[in-house]
């Protein structure tokens, strides 16, 4: 777990350091010495908000409500047995209004961690496959995952806020000498690709990561399993809507909560959900076509 948390740690100053590079070529490009200057600015700014402020972001973009264990008694519970059979700090809850089926975690550690639900997953799983989602999200936050993506949804909103204001900026000429209208093209082009292979990256790695602790958490991978199905099926019908903030978040998921067709699959934050259930039906010890049946049937 030592090892484990300083991968992670390493993994956020690369992320830190490498979306800031990007940051002040954009500014480098858009404007010169003014522009690089203004990107400096922009970057430290966004680094420090990320790194403070990433949950309060991404709950505010979910419209979540934190909970008490009056208001929500069976989700509060379960946290709290399986914060305690960890040996670790029990979360903040909250709880989305949202109908499409999802849940996250977000936080800088495990003190200042939040867990959130929304609605539709409320309605659509029973309560072992409840039990396994919130271990999933628990083991992201002892993993220390919610950090590194956390910095990375907040990173990425500004790569992508930088590259759409290149199209309203002067871009023929900077203050020192002419500049290149196709770098600032590969800007706008090339810089929402980049914020979202990054986010792939580290998304992928540690979705696969989480369902393996989380299962080990909870001692039932085939209750994960049947919750990530239902919960990819459910998505087709009701997905998020498509808005500018839910985007930068839903990296943060536990399934990819759009429909994620034609090209915008090629950029998916999350793994294959049939991956990830056979590698979940590999734990169990039992074979994952049959099982896949039997969940599809529900």
């Amino acid at each position: 777990m030592t090892l484990h948390r300083y991968y992670n740690g390493a993994k956020t100053a690369a992320l830190l350091g490498g979306l800031s590079a990007l940051v002040l070529l954009a500014g480098q490009w858009l404007g010169g010495t003014t522009g690089l200057t203004t990107a400096a600015v922009v970057a430290l700014t966004s680094n420090a908000v990320a790194y403070f402020f990433s949950d309060t972001i991404a709950l505010r973009a979910m419209r979540a409500v934190p909970v008490t264990a009056f208001e929500a008694p069976h989700l509060y519970r379960t946290v709290r047995n399986l914060s305690l059979a960890a040996n670790q700090p029990m979360p903040r809850l909250y709880v989305s209004p949202m109908a499409a089926p999802n849940a996250f975690a977000t936080g800088r550690n495990p003190d200042r961690a939040a867990v959130c639900v929304t609605a539709g997953l409320l309605q659509l799983l029973d309560e072992r496959e409840l039990r396994a989602v919130l271990g999933h999200e628990l083991a992201h936050v002892y993993n220390r995952d919610i950090l590194v993506g956390s910095v990375a949804a907040g990173l990425a909103s500004i790569i992508m806020w930088l590259a759409q204001l290149a199209w309203f900026m002067p871009v023929g000429r900077r203050d020192d000498q002419d500049t290149s209208p196709l770098g600032a093209l590969m800007i706008v082009l090339l810089g929402p690709i980049a914020a979202s292979l990054i986010q792939l990256g580290i998304s992928r790695t540690r979705e696969f990561a989480a369902d393996a602790s989380g299962a080990a958490l909870t001692g039932d991978p085939l209750a994960l399993a049947s919750a990530l199905t239902k919960i990819d099926r459910s998505v087709h019908r009701r997905p998020l809507p498509a808005e500018p903030d839910l985007q930068t978040v839903s990296s943060l998921m536990i399934a990819n909560p759009f429909r994620g067709e034609g090209v915008t699959r090629l950029f998916s934050t999350h793994p294959p959900v049939h991956e990830r259930v056979r590698r979940l039906q590999t734990m169990a010890g039992k074979p994952y076509e049959q099982a896949h049946r039997r969940w599809v049937a529900i």
